[in-house]
């Protein structure tokens, strides 16, 4: 997927040499979390909107050049190479730098969370499937061999987390024999995080079943 067509590049990059108040009426006017601060056309790096708090109005963007922080995507960069930058970031604008380091715009995500809503993981019908297995033990190949060995359709999916050597992969695909995959997910040694209703349906049948044996058994 390109997402170099949603690339802004109306939005001001500030020189270091630029008054510091023309940085707070920037914030002042806008929701931006940071902005792009350049050298001689030359990135250096961002301003944190919540930085400027204490910082004196009369000073140069310079004088404070020590509080930026260095984040930024190439020009090529992947919408999930785009979205993890302002997730580790916790920044709604991006820069995007050129070959010679320079801005050549901004990813302000809005327009890349729309993208990503618009792909088949969220369009096509589906039901989504949440696994977890240690770090070095899964495998997307086994993953999508699993779906598509029950006659279900693998239509996307992406390590959602990972956490104390366990990964969570949140799954898409198609309705058809949900049960029988999570089924073999289980015993395939992976733990089913969220599941189908069916699935859950079907669990708490055989748990009030095996309580009626016992009972019967008495």
């Amino acid at each position: 997927m390109q997402i170099q067509t949603h690339i802004i590049t109306t939005i001001p990059v500030f020189d270091l040499n630029e008054p510091l108040e023309n940085l707070v009426q920037f914030f002042m006017e806008n929701t931006f979390s940071h902005v792009a601060i350049v050298d001689q056309k030359r990135y250096l790096g961002v301003f944190n909107q919540n930085d400027l708090e204490n910082f004196e109005v009369d000073k140069t963007i310079e004088d404070y050049k020590y509080n930026l922080e260095s984040f930024f995507v190439g020009k090529d960069a992947g919408w999930l190479d785009v979205l993890e930058s302002f997730a580790r970031n916790e920044a709604n604008l991006v820069p995007v730098l050129g070959e010679k380091e320079e801005v050549l715009g901004y990813f302000d995500i809005t327009d890349v969370v729309s993208v990503f809503i618009d792909t088949p993981f969220f369009t096509e019908p589906g039901g989504v499937l949440v696994v977890a297995k240690g770090i070095k033990d899964y495998s997307f190949s086994e993953i999508v061999q699993i779906v598509e060995s029950n006659n279900s359709k693998f239509i996307g999916g992406f390590v959602s987390e990972i956490k104390d050597e366990l990964v969570q992969v949140t799954l898409k695909i198609s309705n058809n024999n949900m049960n029988e995959v999570v089924q073999t997910f289980r015993r395939y040694n992976y733990n089913i995080l969220f599941g189908s209703i069916e699935d859950q349906f079907i669990d708490d049948l055989k748990q009030r079943s095996d309580y009626l044996d016992k009972y019967l058994n008495v």
